[in-house]
């Protein structure tokens, strides 16, 4: 990308946001009135209200009821028209810079077939003739109906002559064609790192690349500039404002992203809460160094936890299973850590003070990950909120020790309905009494935190709600819900985007809640998710989004619509 382009884009993200700042006196007492304001207290019980004042710290004073006196003297007065105001939801597990990336890079996620990927790689090469590389994400061989994965010779046929890269809709496997694989020097006697698989057809390497073996091919891929990463980050937080979200756990945070996020921060246009954990020890040291950061930013940033891979995905059949694959009865997954490995990491981490998060997917990686906080906990008996990232497929005999332990299951509602028919090919029946298993979680004392894992899935949290509270897809299905004893109740779909997602980053006390004395982080939103119907949460329309009392998103197709309808009233 060229220099201009860059400082063009810079200069139009930048731009955005200071303009909205405009709309509210900075360091003002205020008052945003005639809302149906929606918050969980502490114990996750509604609290109703019509009116929030904010301090001039950006953090609430108070809620009000339509009986309450107001404050004789205001800098500010915001008129809500009626919307629901709730929390800023928070993403508790996302990827921020991936998000970035997949909006200015090749995005497959819309594709239903290899036909149609490759018309989208053949035409985005078409449109980008600069671009040395193709590099993009989002495909996705299940919803294709493939049957198999693609090769690289069905990439050759849309781009050849160039060197190709695309990762699977989970980050968990990598496409190359010929071109990239002769960059790369991957041939017939290349072979399977440990923790990874090259996919081979005919003997050869067929173009497909499963987790560790990814970067083989991945290294050689040219690395952003430190000014494309911030245009990334730019276009990720416009994005995250839009959708309703104020914060959002960025996992997998390498010393690049924390660098952009300080320049963010440092040149005040870091408008997302982002609570990091570190990819992996070495850069977790190399951010932080001998303990977490302290709260920055106004509490906009944080790197207080590491994230850990245990093992792969179910769509590349890399989720480590106590039993083979139902679908391939050869293959178990991939143990990316031996178990003494994955323990001394966990103590590394907790001696110095940081969070653990660790991947697991499948029923033995969660077994592992469950029996090493069981031994650990032994000797850190203070405050760890242990984390499990995903916590899609375990063992039901596992079930209750999440609530013994106080282990944070952090899960995404979304990649039930998304991975609902591969999971019963992949997994067989008797396998899903402990799939995407919320309630039984919940039910068993464990701690639920939802987010949505973009750019794996849209981070749209109404989604994620609606699915949480139906186990039913966009399309109402399967009727009636997928194993629907797992539904959570809206107030605990509600909680695991607002409270729940706070706890588990330690920043509880901050944000998550609508209570005097937290940040003023809110959104107004033309449906009332307490009584919506799921088909109309799901098409809920984010028509402001405030962070730290201040403005940081406006939907201006909705304002200018409701000012006419203001002008043809008068």
């Amino acid at each position: 990308m060229k220099k201009a382009s860059v400082c063009r884009l810079m200069a139009g993200n930048i731009s955005a946001l200071s303009l909205l700042s405009l709309a509210v006196p900075a360091f003002a007492d205020g008052l945003v009135e005639n809302v149906n304001g929606i918050t969980l207290d502490a114990d996750g019980k509604v609290i109703r209200f019509n009116a929030i004042l904010i301090g001039k710290d950006g953090k609430v004073t108070e809620l009000l009821s339509k009986k309450d006196k107001l404050p004789p003297q205001l800098d500010f007065r915001h008129d809500g028209k009626g919307a629901t105001m709730l929390p800023g939801l928070i993403d508790a597990h996302g990827h921020v810079m991936g998000l970035g990336f997949q909006l200015l890079t090749l995005d497959l996620s819309a594709t239903n077939s290899l036909a149609e990927a490759q018309a989208a790689i053949r035409d985005y090469a078409a449109k980008n003739p600069e671009r040395r590389w193709i590099i993009g994400r989002g495909w996705n061989q299940e919803k294709w109906g493939l049957g198999r994965f693609p090769t690289a010779a069905d990439l050759d046929a849309a781009v050849g002559d160039r060197p190709v890269w695309l990762e699977r809709v989970d980050g968990h496997a990598g496409w190359a064609n010929s071109r990239a694989m002769e960059i790369a020097g991957v041939t017939a006697a290349s072979k399977s790192p440990p923790g990874g698989r090259i996919e081979m057809v005919n003997g050869k390497p067929g173009g497909i690349f499963v987790d560790a073996a990814s970067e083989l091919v991945g290294k050689f891929v040219p690395a952003p500039k430190p000014a494309e990463r911030d245009i990334a980050l730019g276009q990720a937080q416009n994005k995250l404002l839009s959708q309703g979200i104020t914060a959002i756990a960025d996992m997998g945070t390498s010393i690049d992203d924390w660098q952009s996020y300080r320049r963010a921060g440092d040149g005040g246009w870091l408008s997302v809460r982002i609570f990091g954990y570190a990819a992996g020890i070495e850069n977790m040291v190399a951010i932080a160094g001998p303990r977490p950061t302290p709260w920055l930013y106004n509490d906009k940033l944080r790197l207080g936890g590491v994230k850990l891979y245990l093992d792969g995905a179910l769509g590349s059949r890399g989720a480590w299973l106590k039993k083979p694959y139902a679908d391939a009865p050869d293959q178990t997954g991939l143990q990316f850590l031996a178990s003494a490995e994955i323990r001394n990491l966990m103590v590394r981490a907790s001696m110095d003070g940081f969070q653990t998060a660790i991947h697991a997917i499948g029923d033995a990686a969660n077994a592992e990950v469950i029996g090493a906080v069981e031994e650990l906990s032994a000797a850190y008996k203070d405050d760890r909120r242990w984390r499990i990232e995903h916590v899609q497929i375990v063992d039901p005999a596992d079930l209750q020790k999440l609530g013994q332990y106080g282990i944070i299951s952090s899960m995404q509602p979304v990649h039930q309905t998304s991975d609902r028919l591969m999971a019963e090919a992949r997994l067989g029946q008797e396998r899903l009494k402990g799939a995407y298993a919320w309630q039984s979680i919940a039910k068993a004392g464990g701690k639920l935190a939802f987010g949505s894992d973009v750019p794996v899935e849209s981070a749209d949290p109404f989604a994620g709600l609606a699915t949480a509270m139906t186990r039913e897809d966009a399309a109402g299905q399967p009727f009636g819900g997928w194993r629907p004893n797992e539904r959570v109740t809206r107030e605990q779909a509600i909680a695991g985007f607002t409270t729940g997602a706070a706890y588990a980053a330690f920043a509880e006390s901050k944000v998550g809640s609508l209570t005097p004395g937290h940040h003023a982080d809110f959104i107004l939103i033309d449906v009332d998710p307490l009584l919506a119907s799921p088909a109309d949460l799901r098409k809920a329309v984010v028509k402001e989004t405030w962070v730290g009392g201040r403005p940081a998103f406006q939907n201006t197709a909705v304002t200018a619509a409701e000012n006419q309808n203001d002008g043809e009233r008068r």
